[in-house]
């Protein structure tokens, strides 16, 4: 706890800093440009090519597009797709195409493309993470240069959705090898400068089909991981907004000033303590119980987001369908942890590695989690790592104990159901219901099933399901357009301007 007490002394000093420094950087008033904070750095930025939820924040709705738009309130628009129809047994979908649109290289957009990018997310060698959406397709027709007709093999209930979704970026076949870091889309930004450890630019692309609407011709994306840093740039008027923010500790500072709005906005991610199932001793369920029951997520709630969030039971958040509370199971009991491991044979101190990504409430949650998990005679040793080294040490080679992680997609049950994911999960009972789910069309039974899933893995105790969090995003007073809720991971930047 004492690394919490100097953390909070350090994000004193440096607000009081940012204080002093604020009124010449609030005085400048750009109006056609802004600065984004963001916590994390992409370590690329093809959509499909990586796990990481910044890729999104950085490309999706800027430089590539996608044919339907989430919007923050979770309602589905039409975005390179004008419009679209759906047989009666939701399996056919036809997607009729905004015509006079081009790629950022002058190529055109057309029925092509959007076959092109489908088939690719499923082609071998394919790590696009939501390409299970994409094996539900049964066969991709184009009857002209701007008509798709997709037919899907199960009916899918979220299939606009997650056609909104970054995993399902059009992308242009000529340029599609260089996305990483030469994207080429059809959005209303180009990227500008990549100064790699620092930010990114994104500049308006003048050949975007309605360039006149875009307000800001530069937004700079900058990257700062630390909570404190994060509050002393907006303080001192270096960054204009900060979305999703480590800012809970500040709030009553940013309200009370007039130079500042806050949106506290809702998500549908789900922040986790995860554990490698096949392990030892973690492949035995209750020794992952007795890790469950070890951790008051109140505690951790206050300690990782300070009060921002609320409790989950299993691997779904509060408002979604079929939602059921299970914050019952593995509920916080020290004494049944301890019995769980006797019962185990597990002898303790038991040493597990908890490695922790550099996002302040894996961080600050982590110190909270590894001091209750002690009571139980659990040693989590912690060890800090960089965003790139749990992206591969953790998600790719799963080469861990335990970690915190939020899952910030709204879609992404079916993980439990994908072979090799880094919670080393192998249930055949839990494959055989998703795979119903899976042909569920009927929506009231579709939610039953998604019950008993939900029941099923908060049984296996996969992990340690911690919270929903609830996301801040500061800002300059005067820059509108910004998301309030959260249902994916974007920055419209097309939708922002001054005032």
């Amino acid at each position: 706890m004492s690394s919490m007490i100097g953390r909070r002394a350090v994000a004193g000093v440096a607000a009081a800093i940012g204080a002093m420094l604020a009124l010449p950087a609030f005085a400048q008033g750009r109006k056609d440009s802004a600065v984004l904070g963001m916590t994390l750095e992409p370590p690329g930025l093809d959509p499909s090519a990586g796990a990481a939820s910044a890729i999104g924040e950085v490309v999706h709705y800027n430089i590539f597009e996608t044919l339907t738009k989430i919007h923050s309130d979770g309602t589905i628009g039409p975005l390179l797709a004008q419009s679209w129809t759906v047989t009666p047994d939701n399996k056919t979908w036809a997607f009729k195409l905004r015509q006079g649109v081009k790629f950022q290289n002058g190529e055109p957009f057309d029925a092509g493309s959007v076959k092109f990018s489908y088939e690719r997310a499923v082609a071998a060698g394919s790590v696009n993470k939501d390409k299970a959406v994409f094996n539900n397709i049964l066969n991709i027709a184009t009857t002209d240069d701007h008509t798709v007709v997709i037919t899907l093999k199960n009916p899918n209930p979220d299939f606009l959705f997650q056609l909104g979704q970054t995993t399902a970026s059009i992308f242009e076949p000529k340029s599609v090898a260089g996305n990483n870091s030469r994207p080429v889309g059809t959005g209303p930004y180009k990227l500008e400068n990549w100064n790699k450890g620092s930010s990114i630019v994104l500049a308006r692309w003048d050949g975007y089909r309605d360039a006149k609407a875009v307000h800001l011709k530069r937004v700079t994306i900058r990257f700062i991981s630390d909570a404190a840093a994060q509050v002393a740039a907006l303080l001192s008027g270096d960054i204009d907004a900060f979305p999703r923010v480590a800012a809970a500790r500040s709030l009553a500072q940013f309200r009370s000033d007039k130079r500042f709005q806050v949106l506290i906005g809702g998500s549908r991610a789900k922040t986790i303590l995860a554990m490698n199932n096949k392990r030892k001793p973690l492949d035995d369920v209750r020794v992952r119980r007795a890790i469950a029951m070890a951790i008051d997520r109140k505690a951790v709630i206050e300690g990782a987001a300070d009060g921002f969030g609320t409790p989950i039971g299993s691997f779904y958040t509060p408002g979604s369908p079929g939602y059921v509370d299970l914050t019952a199971v593995n509920a916080y009991a020290p004494e049944k942890s301890r019995a769980l491991l006797k019962d185990a044979g597990v002898a303790t101190p038991l040493e597990l590695t908890m490695k922790l990504p550099p996002v302040p409430y894996a961080r600050q949650g982590g110190e909270v989690i590894a001091a209750e998990l002690a009571k139980v005679g659990v040693v989590a040793k912690i060890e800090n790592v960089e965003w790139a080294q749990w992206l591969s040490g953790v998600y790719k080679d799963k080469a861990y104990d335990l970690t915190i992680v939020s899952h910030v997609e709204p879609l992404d049950f079916g993980n439990f159901a994908r072979p090799g994911y880094y919670w080393n999960y192998d249930s055949p009972k839990f494959n055989e219901l998703w795979a119903k789910i899976n042909t569920t069309a009927d929506t009231a039974q579709r939610n039953q099933l998604m019950a008993e899933a939900q029941r099923l893995v908060a049984d296996d105790t996969v992990m340690a399901y911690l919270y929903q969090p609830t996301w801040i995003t500061v800002a300059k007073a005067g820059l509108k357009g910004l998301w309030k809720d959260a249902p994916i991971f974007a920055n419209d930047l097309s939708a922002l301007s001054w005032q």
